[in-house]
């Protein structure tokens, strides 16, 4: 979201780091899960574990929420900080062919990167394993390099298409567009491989990506192929909202960092020699925060792995996200479909807000600091909304920017049922807190360009998004609501889906007039 808050901003650093000696590039590629596998493979998941997810705001961005100054201080009995939870039910199986339209094959990404914290630099070889799925053959790729938009911190020092440098590109802005040595034909693949270096830039007020006096965070880092339907999908960037938009894929970062450097990543650390090695599935994309200062606490639900990082003085917070965090997981896995990565992390960061990231996300220290023990909290609100974002972003991808109710109407409302679910007493109190007090106005269904202010957008996108899906589960009856929002999860799983395959699979699901619902609250038909 605060790649808008462009790079006239940020002071430039040092003089560019030199390129480092390139690495060989791997000779492997991560394999997509493969459901029909009868044992995991060294580059697949196992089976049986949660990784396994059948079926994919991101662009990530922060979760737009602010506590009204007026609206008192409720303090709960926490619970206890030792959880005790039943396993999490197992994963279906990986669909063979994405109800995308896609084929089973993901663009894979294998990264080699030498972080030296101390110095703010990355020094990094990359393979990308690309996969034509759009039914055409095409002549160019386009890459989001997000970095470039900062003056003088991203250096591409290499690039090559199976082997052979690609001489015709042009790096302006966000945008790497790559004509290709040879035109790749609908159904096959090629692999890029390159080799840049980051200088990590200051972290700009309220923004993720950058460094500050303890702490880097590092997201949309490496370029990436955006998504193409019928053209390439990268946006332009507002102050407010989401801009990029992103395919699942496969990831693979083996990384090397100073000692005593703490790393948090939506996955678990693996050897691989003098690297260690992340690995994910299905995701839109890997973020980093490092910091030699992190306190971590840990815990386990089922299969998956919980740490929360946060800093001394703010233990309370760091110890209760825990518990929230492991209530989320369980409700959302039982009402939308299994949590889809090994791993969760939620971090501590200075910014605005909350921001989510596949299997990572970031939470304001302002909710750290205003936190009392209590689930009328911005800290447990905003933690289980950046949460539910690993369905709604992670796991069912859309186009943020043109429809970004898909994921933030979405992940408000998931809020409702992670209280109705856990603290039900607490139901009013969220309706007025989180919704009512903002007045909300203005259709749900606008662009990010669309709204004049980040007020409007929130209160139209978020908060009139919520009285929205609280209309329609009404409407639709809640059984029936369930069937709907499961499915919704398990078709669009690993894809994207529109604002015209959320209302068709609505009336799939039972067959009612939605118009009246349709003309309040949207400016379109659906």
């Amino acid at each position: 979201m605060y790649y808008a808050i462009l790079a006239a901003l940020l002071a430039a650093c040092a003089a560019p780091t030199p390129a480092p000696t390139p690495l060989p590039f791997a000779q492997f590629i991560l394999p997509t899960y493969d459901p029909n596998a009868a044992t995991a493979t060294p580059f697949q998941p196992a089976k049986e574990t949660n990784t396994a997810i059948s079926t994919y705001t991101a662009s990530p961005q922060p979760s737009a929420t602010f506590s009204p100054t007026n609206t008192p201080t409720v303090t709960l009995t926490a619970p206890p900080a030792t959880l005790t939870v039943a396993t999490l039910p197992p994963a279906s199986p990986a669909p063979t062919t994405p109800s995308s339209g896609a084929t089973s094959s993901r663009t894979n990404y294998i990264l080699f990167a030498t972080f030296d914290f101390a110095n703010k630099t990355i020094g990094a070889d990359e393979t990308i394993r690309y996969y034509n799925n759009t039914g055409t053959a095409l002549s160019d790729l386009v890459l989001s390099v997000q970095p470039n938009i900062y003056t003088s911190a991203f250096t591409l020092n290499t690039i090559a298409q199976d082997g052979t440098a690609l001489t015709s590109y042009t790096l302006s802005g966000q945008r790497l567009s790559v004509n290709l040595n040879q035109p790749l034909a609908p159904g096959s693949a090629t692999t890029i491989t390159l080799n840049f270096n980051l200088r990590i830039p200051k972290k700009g007020s309220g923004e993720v990506f950058g460094y500050d006096f303890n702490q880097i965070n590092l997201v949309d880092w490496y370029p990436f192929v955006v998504p193409n339907r019928g053209g390439w999908i990268l946006h332009d960037p507002m102050p407010w909202g989401e801009h990029l938009v992103y395919d699942a894929s496969d990831v693979e970062l083996n990384i090397k960092t100073d000692s005593g450097v703490t790393l948090a990543i939506g996955a678990s650390p693996e050897a691989n020699g003098e690297w260690t090695r992340y690995r994910m599935y299905g995701a839109r994309t890997l973020a980093i925060s490092a910091s030699n200062e992190f306190l971590v606490s840990e815990t386990t639900l089922g299969n998956i792995s919980i740490r929360s990082y946060y800093f001394s003085g703010y233990q309370k917070g760091g110890d209760d996200m825990l518990i929230y965090a492991s209530k989320a997981i369980t409700t959302y896995s039982e009402q939308f479909a299994p949590y889809p990565h090994q791993a969760l992390a939620i971090v501590q960061t200075d910014m605005d807000d909350g921001q989510e990231y596949d299997g990572l996300v970031f939470l304001a220290t302002d909710f750290y600091s205003q936190y009392t023990g209590s689930a009328r909290s911005n800290l447990t609100t905003i933690g289980v909304h950046e949460i539910a974002h690993q369905w709604w972003f992670s796991l069912v991808g859309s186009d943020h920017a043109m429809q970004p109710w898909l994921d933030e109407t979405l992940a408000t409302y998931s809020e409702r049922i992670f209280y109705e679910n856990n603290y039900p007493a607490n139901i009013s109190w969220w309706w007025q807190f989180r919704i009512n007090y903002f007045k909300p106005s203005g259709y749900v269904d606008a662009t990010i360009y669309d709204y004049g202010s980040f007020r409007a957008y929130t209160n139209a996108v978020y908060f009139q998004g919520a009285l929205f899906m609280d209309d329609l589960r009404e409407r639709m009856g809640y059984g029936n609501f369930s069937k709907f929002i499961k499915a919704y999860a398990t078709r669009y799983a690993n894809g994207h889906a529109t604002s015209a395959d959320f209302f068709a699979l609505a009336r799939e699901t039972i067959n009612v007039n939605y118009d009246d619902l349709i003309a309040e609250y949207f400016s379109g038909s659906y």
